[in-house]
């Protein structure tokens, strides 16, 4: 099918046929084009691999990381000296409230007396307290410090030293161990007996004789007799 413009008109014409005439856009034939279809089976297929992303780089530079940290550290600092002044400040306040002021003057001898008492008696009852306090708490760390052991032991996530193959002799090992009381050579190579290598690549002849020979010597009267006599003649001797 082919297309000719002629006055504003669109013309079409059948190619290979003697049907021709002139026609509009609006009453043009539809054009039908190829579209290309996947074969059967492979549109549930997913699309390739897409590549794995990479790694954003961090926006933030150098200088900016540096003054971050900075400013971090300033902060912690900050609140550190905050939290000794509070802890100053509550000690004291507590102190207050706990002990009370002393007027000692108008007192009499045997009132300065009682009120000496009166405080070794509190120091006394305070000291037994900061004793049992001390020892539950040493009690308390010994506790968790075993619990830490057996969770250690039950993990197995103690290290141990990388340990290395050493070759020590026998008389190194017992003078390590006993020091000047190891006198005794434990060197078992002297004691040994020295072989030429001669000797061992001999070959010894081995004499095979017939079995049934010796079968036949020793059946029968005959055969019993030889070997009553040779049972006997170790005893006769």
């Amino acid at each position: 099918m082919r297309r000719r413009a002629f006055r504003g008109e669109q013309c079409w014409m059948l190619g290979g046929s003697e049907q021709r005439g002139w026609v509009t856009p609006h009453s043009a034939p539809p054009v039908h084009t190829q579209t290309h279809r996947s074969p059967p089976g492979l549109g549930d297929q997913p699309s390739a691999a897409m590549p794995e992303p990479r790694e954003r780089k961090s926006k933030i530079t150098a200088s900016r990381k540096l003054l971050l940290k900075s400013l971090m550290l300033a902060k912690a600092k900050e609140e550190w000296e905050q939290e000794i002044v509070d802890k100053q400040s509550e000690k004291e306040r507590y102190l207050s409230e706990r002990i009370t002021p002393l007027h000692t003057s108008g007192l009499s001898l045997s009132q300065l007396q009682d009120l000496c008492r009166e405080l070794h008696e509190k120091v006394e009852i305070v000291d037994e307290e900061r004793y049992d306090i001390e020892a539950k708490c040493n009690h308390n760390t010994r506790e968790i410090k075993d619990l830490k052991l057996k969770v250690l032991d039950l993990r197995g996530k103690f290290k141990r030293p990388p340990l290395r193959r050493v070759r020590v002799s026998a008389d190194a090992m017992l003078r390590a161990l006993l020091g000047s009381k190891h006198k005794v050579s434990m060197d078992l190579r002297a004691n040994l007996k020295s072989v030429k290598k001669e000797d061992t690549e001999k070959e010894r002849p081995v004499e095979v004789g017939d079995w049934r020979k010796n079968v036949e010597a020793m059946s029968g009267m005959e055969g019993r007799k030889k070997m009553f006599d040779a049972a006997k003649s170790p005893t006769g001797q």
